[in-house]
């Protein structure tokens, strides 16, 4: 049970690890504006989290329970996983977004040439 209930906490931050390393290898997010990106990340954390905790307060969310989970609460029906997967969730949206406007941008140029 205990590696057991580390397992998707620890595929979390691999995740979180890969996409770091993707925006580094093409300077998408943090790594073309790391203040910026830490404060997207940061407010867009907070908001999600607000967003649970209020489904929480209305009995709309509950924690699953998963063998794969360690179990640990920062609140009651709160997961410690849960910060890490917004978090995760967060850099995905933005690194694709990023992506996607450089792409644009890219088609754009091209077509004006």
């Amino acid at each position: 049970r205990e590696l057991m209930g580390f397992i998707y906490l620890l595929s979390l931050l691999a995740g979180i690890a890969c996409m770091l390393l993707l925006d580094r290898r093409f300077r998408l997010y943090f790594w073309r504006d790391a203040r910026a990106a830490t404060v997207v990340t940061l407010v867009g954390l907070a908001v999600l989290l607000l967003w649970d905790l209020a489904g929480i307060r209305l009995g709309i969310f509950f924690r699953g329970e998963g063998q794969i989970a360690t179990g640990v609460l920062l609140a009651p029906e709160l997961p410690i996983e849960e910060p890490v997967f917004l978090t995760f969730l967060v850099l995905c949206t933005m690194i694709i977004f990023t992506g996607l406007q450089r792409m644009h941008e890219r088609h754009k140029a091209r077509r004006s040439s």
